[in-house]
């Protein structure tokens, strides 16, 4: 079973999200365990206080350093990174490294992830020395690392074997890396084979699966999937060839 824990200050969040769909019939057979962890659990004041002003002045709070790493130690087991072996301590970050489709298979080999959610104006600077990685989900700011989390865990956790139905249909989505270029997928038709749409001037149309797909012909499919997929990410997304 895949372990993932989430050190945050809202762990309602991260159970709400554990409750629907494919992850919760994850959870449900076993192959994934979500455990939010509540921050202020951590703390010793009557007032559960995680946070402080920032030295030097400025605005905002900074989440304290002493309140995480007991948090850190209490559930990676070891706040030294060396000495956790198949763990990995992620902290969400605007300035962290992007991720991608290839760092969440890479993330899926771990049996325990851990990640740390922020908040406020971000984390004592002292606590990035007790974490593994740094990540961001993008070139944007949120207001907490728990949106930023869940879709990495969406991401890692569709990795796992037995989690999607069918194991390969994640193998050709785009970003998937199947191919020596990383490709957007393909286009996806289904019923009903045809269908009378009004296009954006306003006028009627009748839009057709195209034929190749109704072949049975499965070479000749394959082939019009990956030169579509070329096409595609040629228009929308060059800079992934």
């Amino acid at each position: 079973m895949k372990k993932i824990d989430v050190i945050t200050i809202f762990p309602e969040m991260i159970d709400d999200y554990s409750k629907i769909s494919i992850i919760a019939r994850a959870i449900e057979k076993k192959l994934i365990k979500i455990n939010p962890v509540n921050l202020r659990d951590f703390t010793t004041d009557m007032h559960q206080t995680v946070d402080g002003r920032p030295y030097g002045g400025g605005v905002g709070m900074v989440l304290r350093a002493d309140i995480m790493q007991k948090a850190i130690s209490k559930i990676a087991g070891k706040v030294d990174s060396k000495k956790r072996k198949d763990a990995r301590v992620i902290m969400l970050t605007p300035q962290g490294k992007k991720f991608t489709q290839k760092e969440a298979l890479k993330l899926s080999k771990y049996n325990n992830l851990v990640f740390v959610c922020g908040r406020y104006e971000g984390f004592d600077e002292r606590i990035g020395s007790m974490v593994d990685d740094e990540y961001s989900i993008g070139d944007y700011v949120l207001m907490g690392g728990e949106l930023p989390a869940l879709v990495m865990i969406e991401a890692i956790a569709r990795a796992y074997p037995g989690v999607v139905g069918k194991f390969e249909s994640t193998q050709n989505e785009s970003f998937s890396g199947s191919t020596k270029m990383s490709l957007l997928e393909y286009p996806q038709y289904t019923r009903p084979e045809a269908l009378n749409m009004l296009s954006k001037n306003g006028k009627k149309k009748n839009v057709v699966v195209p034929k190749i797909l109704l072949s049975g012909n499965h070479e000749a499919i394959a082939k019009w999937r990956f030169d579509e997929s070329l096409k595609r990410t040629k228009k929308r997304r060059p800079d992934l060839l």
